[in-house]
């Protein structure tokens, strides 16, 4: 397929699509107005299911088969950095050395580690009742987590990070999603549909299987991120590329020969020798 003939497809699917969001900006109603019927309905259906939180009930019961594709996409896009990011056979481990952290920084760390962490973990638990949901609390649960780097060092991170703990947790919440999914079809209904009580509204139990998706998502997320931070973090502070001195940065000793010491005593040794060439 030559270049021109590329170019024209190209033109041509973009006049069509620029004629078709012409027509349809054309359709939009008027601007300042008060009919919004797609969130009447919204709200309506929310109501219906007793979901308080809207968007949770769009996500996760209106438009649930759409979050499955977007949670699969973060799936697999920290699957495609845990291949990319491997350690290969040419490259070794090499153990970090001891960060020196300012006391307060320390100590404003791990008083925000606990406080971070019980916010994640209450916004994806809250997701059908108040904003947040499992893909917000999943991002501020791992990124707590990772308050413990700041506060210490890599080492200490690892220690409460144990990395086969979180590829299972993320693998688990995506396979709770499909799991859930299928739980509808067995009950006679559609893939991802509500069909579980829809409990008393503006309470934890409420919104049928909402609670159970944004859940999942949560689990997913918070353990994706996990993983993925944790690929970087290796590249940049413990995997050695080859080539690499093995003795960490700045506590090298120099060699001998490099030495001033050395120098000057070879310069010397040198000055005798001419010394006694002269004499002989």
């Amino acid at each position: 397929m030559s270049f021109r003939f590329r170019l024209w497809v190209f033109l041509v699917g973009a006049a069509g699509f620029a004629v078709l969001f012409a027509v349809a900006c054309f359709g939009l109603p008027a601007f300042g107005s008060g009919h919004h019927p797609y969130g009447v309905r919204a709200v309506r259906a929310s109501l219906n299911h007793h979901t308080a939180n809207v968007v949770a009930s769009v996500n996760f019961d209106l438009r649930a088969f759409d979050t499955l594709g977007e949670e699969t996409i973060l799936f697999a896009a920290v699957l495609g950095a845990v291949v990319l990011l491997r350690q290969t056979q040419d490259e070794r481990r090499k153990t970090p050395e001891p960060a020196v952290v300012h006391p307060r920084v320390r100590r404003f760390a791990l008083l925000t580690l606990p406080l971070a962490l019980l916010v994640g973990l209450y916004v994806i638990a809250h997701g059908q009742i108040s904003p947040g949901g499992g893909f917000q609390g999943g991002v501020v649960t791992a990124t707590a987590l990772h308050l413990l780097y700041v506060a210490s060092d890599y080492r200490a991170l690892e220690r409460v990070r144990p990395l086969t703990v979180y590829e299972i947790g993320e693998a688990a919440g995506e396979a709770a999603y499909v799991v859930t999914g299928f739980a509808a079809v067995l009950a006679g209904s559609a893939f991802l549909a509500n069909v579980l009580p829809f409990g008393t509204l503006a309470t934890l139990s409420s919104g049928g299987t909402v609670p159970l998706l944004n859940a999942a998502v949560g689990l997913e997320v918070a353990s994706g991120v996990v993983v993925l931070l944790a690929r970087f973090l290796d590249q940049a502070v413990e995997i050695e590329e080859p080539g690499e001195s093995e003795e960490p940065r700045g506590c090298g000793r120099p060699k001998e020969s490099e030495g001033p010491e050395a120098s000057g005593a070879s310069g010397a040794s040198g000055d005798d020798d001419n010394r006694d060439d002269k004499r002989e």
